[in-house]
């Protein structure tokens, strides 16, 4: 058995054909639909990027306890489960964070990977003397904004960039390797991620009346441009996604070639969505997790049960994507894992779930039945207590400053550390949490979450599920006194 997982990064689920888009140009998810399972229920847990890839590795929240960091010593990691059960497993990718301090310790959990370097402001090729800039909307790292234009100009042409890079090994893995048994590929690219850079032709398939300044990098705050320039990072946005659908293409192509649909999973994911002025908001992270940001895409083919071209209505999350893989080659679970395998749901829709927790470390806690989203905010607006518990102590690109280091204790284990005490921090916590209300929405009748709901009795309803998920997870005392929430 084979398995070939291709992961985007902040792919807009309203943005695909299989979800009802129909300006989108994107033929191959269309094929995608056609050969797989659409799950309509899929939500993300921990946000943003390296905290999700952590949930594809651990099958757990870690939100609740921990910010962007790396894996820690007693994180248990499906690809290294898989390979010490002898699974070959093989990561191909371009998602630059993992090369960074906080996502250091990804990659070597695989047999052996590969990477493409230039995306975003990779600190990539250097320069001293500097690049034609134009000048940013809305506020950027100057130092991220400068490199990232320098790397442009080493991606002369679609080969160049790191996109083609990252498919172009994944397609030499597969066509190496068909023929052999029990082996994982993970492509993951991280297209759609902002900036929106991409070939002219993308950019064709949507002609518009432009003539502003360059803006394919949206800021991450409140919306303050015209309609004109909203309209045009839409564009650029789209054209970057029919990239992304031209390389998945690939992927299906090599499949019929090679007659791999019998024996091999595929799966295809996000970390997140992304807003691109829906709810008057840019990108992520300091907004609340809306619909466009937390509820996800994901398509699953299952050779096993061969069901194909149907939608999902079951609530799943990243968390069922480490128990899944681990299912489809035998290999146990462990007892840590909050997720669960999707078999049974492929085959029948069958649930796993009453709720799902999400959200980012610091911020409001987010709960979903599947009809009801409950967005829990802080208790006070200093969104304090808060603490941080690791072994690891990195942010995303440099180490816990000695500042932050000076009041670390050790405390005693959680119940998933596998008996070692951990350093408590106090956290830095989200960007803005405080500045948004509690809000509770009902997705059936309000799918666009425009209006919030007022009622007691469905709030109860999903504060018990908040409740009952944050102990399952064996979350922090201070988190539910963080929220005004009772520990039982």
């Amino acid at each position: 058995m084979k398995a070939i997982m291709v992961m985007f990064d902040s792919l807009n689920r309203h943005f695909l054909p299989p979800y009802g888009c129909e300006w989108i140009h994107a033929p191959n998810f269309e094929r995608l639909y056609e050969r797989t399972v659409t799950f309509d229920q899929s939500y993300v847990g921990s946000m943003p990027c390296m905290p999700a890839r952590r949930e594809l590795h651990t099958g757990r929240y870690n939100f609740l306890h921990r910010s962007w960091g790396p894996l820690e010593p007693f994180d248990d990691s499906m690809p290294e489960i898989l390979r010490k059960n002898g699974v070959y497993t093989h990561l191909v990718s371009d998602h630059y964070h993992y090369w960074e301090d906080g996502g250091a310790t990804y990659h070597n959990r695989y047999n052996t990977w590969e990477i493409s370097r230039g995306q975003e402001g990779d600190f990539w090729k250097g320069r001293v003397a500097d690049p034609d800039l134009p000048e940013p909307i809305g506020p950027h790292s100057p130092r991220h904004w400068r490199q990232d234009w320098i790397n442009r100009t080493h991606m002369p042409d679609e080969t160049c960039q790191p996109q083609a890079q990252t498919f172009a090994m994944g397609l030499e893995f597969i066509q190496e390797n068909h023929q052999g048994d029990n082996w994982f590929l993970h492509i993951e690219t991280f297209d759609p991620h902002e900036p929106f850079f991409t070939q002219q032709k993308y950019k064709d398939l949507y002609p518009h009346e432009y003539s502003g300044p360059h803006f394919d990098w949206p800021p991450y705050r409140p919306v303050e441009e015209d309609p004109e320039l909203v309209e045009h990072v839409r564009a650029e946005y789209a054209a970057l996604v029919s990239m992304c659908d031209e390389y998945l293409g690939k992927v299906l192509d090599i499949m019929d070639e090679l007659d791999m649909w019998d024996d091999t999973m595929v799966i295809v994911n996000t970390d997140h969505g992304f807003l691109l002025g829906e709810h008057d908001w840019w990108a992520k992270c300091v907004q609340p997790f809306y619909g466009e940001i937390a509820h996800s895409p994901l398509f699953i083919w299952d050779p096993r049960s061969r069901i194909c071209a149907q939608h999902r209505s079951a609530l799943v999350q990243t968390i069922d994507l480490a128990p899944t893989l681990l299912e489809f080659f035998a290999v146990e679970r462990p007892p840590d894992m909050q997720g669960l395998p999707l078999r049974e749901t492929i085959a029948s829709d069958a649930a796993v779930r009453e709720a799902a927790l999400f959200g980012l470390h610091g911020g409001q806690v987010n709960c979903t039945d599947g009809r009801y989203v409950y967005m829990r905010a802080p208790a006070s607006k200093d969104n304090a207590p808060l603490y941080e518990y690791t072994l690891m102590p990195t942010h995303m690109r440099e180490p816990f400053d000695v500042d932050e280091l000076q009041d670390t204790v050790m405390v005693e284990p959680f119940s998933f550390t596998k008996g070692c005490p951990v350093m408590k921090i106090a956290g830095r916590g989200a960007a803005s949490p405080h500045l948004f209300e509690t809000a509770l929405y009902d997705l059936e009748r309000d799918p666009a979450q425009q209006h919030p709901l007022d009622d007691p009795e469905v709030e109860q309803m999903m504060i018990e599920h908040m409740v009952r998920l944050m102990q399952e997870n064996d979350a922090p005392a201070e988190q539910f006194e963080r929220l005004g929430l009772p520990v039982a």
